[in-house]
């Protein structure tokens, strides 16, 4: 509830804002332009800063004859006032010799002109309460959009780590916001205190200083190149020194450092009266700078790219909003006369098109549905059959439209006998994949009536296929006659390419083959990402993991399956045919360059994507190679790859868990306990464990490592997971 407040305030805010944030931004990256240009100006002089006062004053008196002040701004520049043919003259000047080095730099009119605009709007005293109030409500959406995409990214600690890539918007929102929400938060703050300073609710306190000049001595006299103080202050804490108006001992010198203000008899070097900044008076002079960047280039550059991405933000903000799931959804039929309710939890909405697609065809089928969000889960008088689909957000929790739906269930039995059926989709990219789908389901076991018609099913980085696997047993099992039609979604696929078959090794016994590819053209496949086959027209597609041996041959490892239409289109191929086929870039499970030890895990056909991944370690980089299947002859497959790559120590170790090739059954997870050591010196040591193979495996090879990072290194596994040491292709 509480995040869903954070969400309405951050979107009011937006709105309210946009306009006057918007001419911010415009005018903040031109501004920002500014301080980098005075910087880059030539008139910093190496070394200067080590001077002492007493030595700058001296190379300047001895240069001009009549010297009113000497001044050192923010980007190190000194300038000095003097009188030239009896006129003030004000330029900058290198310390070291007093020689001029130009002009006073002049703000140029477009940088007047952003900044009467960014100030004021030209409104004079109104336009600076509305842009007061525009920095004020910044500071609550940098605050809010924090906090909303550390609850997103599972805590505070995460907020840096990888983004699930759901869509454009989405993704580029989070990533954008995360790098400039700070800057952004410090010019809202220092916006406000400016403003607030400018209507004097804040007191702009400023220093007074008290001269006793009863007690000024006249001597002893001194040169001013002895002042203790002009020997011990460095040129670097100057800001403004300005010279006596006579000789008169009644006259000194006005001195403005870094931290205080302070008066100095002119004849004795003594310090007649001496403040300290008020605290006031020093937050205003750092907010100046934090809010304007000068004297600093790499914070100006930050200013400019956060103020630059303010239109970004805002608008790919409201695409994400208004892209989210309506909470009116049209229903044929009501709620207490449907037989299969529907009920999906959605953050982006991609959910909800799966949802809608499965409610459809369900109607087709004859059958009386309802779909409904998560969050409207209540008594359903005539529900047979529930089917909940959700997604996950941050760090384990209920997206927006299902945080009630758990209290809900506990709230609203259902009188009747009922099915269920949970579908989660996350990625295996991210931590604590699909974890609220695990409770929803271990809540909805709790309701009296309830029957469980199958374990929670997952659908990583939104697969159709996998969907449509799940919905053709769910329909046999309630005898409904269900056909999904393929839902557009935005997919990182390239354009088609063709290959050509080179050689076909197959291994009947147990249904599984090799096929050997060479690429013809078009897109350039890295070990890992993912080759898209479609059968026929009209067909669905099959995604299979890609090794890549060599610059143009790959190679991909299918177990065919009866009545598995890719699968036997695939293995129907003979060398020299050709297939069209598209590469789906699947970057997560990339060969990881730094990882100087490597442990791939595997179980059948999974062990495709490694076999080129072996190939590609010319580096001979340390790779332990974990593999399981049912008997020791579905190893003759792949035999040749792995023989060759250890005696060219491309490949470390390989090991083996064989499940029906003894009495007591043996899997990879068990190979984890034996090899603990291993595996943990490869977390310790920013090493990468790669998982490729079923959901059921990687469950189980997951839990092993949880427990080997909870008992010996203290962390949750998410941690490592964060840091991309742990990386999963499964399916």
């Amino acid at each position: 509830m509480i995040v869903s407040v954070w969400r309405y305030s951050h979107l009011l805010f937006a709105i309210a804002s946009s306009v006057f944030l918007l001419i911010a931004s415009v005018t903040g990256v031109i501004l920002a332009v500014e301080p980098i240009s005075n910087k880059i100006e030539p008139y910093s002089v190496s070394s200067a800063d080590k001077l002492s006062l007493s030595e700058t004053l001296e190379h300047i008196n001895t240069k001009y004859e009549e010297v009113l002040a000497v001044k050192r701004d923010r980007n190190g520049f000194v300038s000095i006032t003097v009188i030239l043919d009896g006129k003030n003259k004000e330029f900058y000047i290198d310390p070291f010799t007093g020689e001029k080095l130009g002009d006073l730099i002049q703000k140029k009119p477009l940088f007047q002109f952003a900044t009467n605009l960014h100030r004021s709007l030209f409104l004079k005293s109104t336009g600076r309460f509305l842009i007061g109030f525009t920095s004020f409500l910044l500071i609550l959406i940098s605050i809010s959009g924090i906090v909303l995409i550390a609850k997103r990214q599972g805590g505070y600690k995460q907020f840096f780590a990888p983004v699930v890539r759901e869509n454009f918007s989405q993704y580029h929102h989070v990533v954008y916001a995360r790098f400039s929400l700070l800057p952004l938060l410090v010019l809202a703050i220092t916006g406000v205190y400016l403003s607030l300073l400018r209507f004097d609710v804040i007191p702009d306190s400023k220093v007074s200083l008290q001269v006793d000049f009863d007690a000024i001595q006249e001597e002893p006299f001194k040169k001013y190149t002895e002042f203790d103080f002009f020997k011990t202050t460095s040129l670097s804490e100057l800001r403004e020194l300005e010279y006596p108006f006579s000789e008169f001992v009644e006259d000194y010198y006005i001195i403005r450092l870094r931290d205080r203000e302070l008066y100095l008899n002119q004849v004795t070097g003594d310090i007649l009266a001496e403040e300290k900044y008020p605290t006031v008076q020093v937050m205003s002079s750092w907010a100046t700078v934090l809010h304007t960047g000068e004297g600093s280039i790499i914070w100006s550059i930050v200013l400019g790219l956060g103020s630059l991405a303010i239109p970004f933000l805002t608008v790919t903000g409201f695409i994400v909003y208004f892209k989210r799931p309506k909470t009116k959804i049209k229903n044929e039929h009501s709620k207490n006369e449907s037989e299969c309710v529907v009920l999906v939890g959605t953050e982006g909405g991609t959910t909800l098109q799966f949802a809608q697609e499965l409610h459809k065809q369900i109607l087709k089928s004859g059958k009386k549905s309802h779909l409904a969000l998560m969050n409207q889960y209540t008594h359903f008088k005539k529900m047979e059959h529930l089917i909940v689909i959700t997604a996950t957000y941050g760090q384990g929790e209920a997206p927006a439209s299902a945080e009630k739906f758990i209290q809900l269930v506990k709230k609203n039995p259902q009188k009747q006998a009922f099915d269920f059926s949970v579908v989660g989709f996350g990625s295996t990219a991210y931590p604590n994949f699909c974890q609220f789908a695990y409770e929803s389901h271990e809540a909805l076991k709790e309701v009296n009536n309830s029957t469980a018609l199958q374990e929670v099913f997952t659908v990583n980085d939104q697969s159709f296929e996998s969907f449509n696997n799940w919905c053709s047993v769910w329909a046999n099992q309630i005898g409904l006659a269900v056909q999904l039609k393929k839902l557009k979604l935005a997919t990182s696929s390239k354009p088609a390419s063709t290959f050509k078959v080179i050689h076909k090794a197959e291994l009947p016994e147990d249904d599984t083959f090799l096929l050997s590819l060479k690429n013809l053209n078009g897109s350039k496949p890295v070990s890992g990402d993912l080759l898209s086959v479609v059968p026929a027209d009209g067909a669905q597609e099959r995604l299979y993991s890609i090794g890549k041996l060599n610059t143009d041959t790959l190679v991909i490892s299918i177990r065919r399956h009866e009545k598995g239409l890719c699968s036997n289109y695939l293995h129907q191929l003979e060398d020299g045919q050709k297939l069209t086929a598209t590469v789906v870039n699947n970057r997560n499970f990339h060969f990881p360059k730094n990882s100087k030890k490597t442990v791939f895990i595997a179980t059948g056909t999974g062990i495709g994507p490694f076999l080129g991944m072996i190939q590609e370690n010319i580096k001979r980089k340390e790779i332990h190679l974990y593999w399981g299947a049912r008997t020791k002859d579905a190893f003759h497959l792949y035999k040749d790859y792995i023989e060759s790559a250890l005696q060219e120590g491309k490949l470390t170790n390989f090991k083996t868990a064989y499940s029906r090739q003894q009495a007591d059954k043996i899997y990879v997870q068990h190979l984890i306990k034996q090899d603990q050591e291993l595996f943990l010196e490869v977390l310790k040591n920013k090493g990468c464990i790669m998982i490729c193979g079923s959901i059921a495996m990687q469950k189980e090879v997951l839990q092993e490592l949880q427990e080997l990072s909870n008992e010996y290194l203290g962390k949750d596994l998410s941690h490592y997971q964060n840091r991309k040491q742990i990386k999963m292709d499964c399916y």
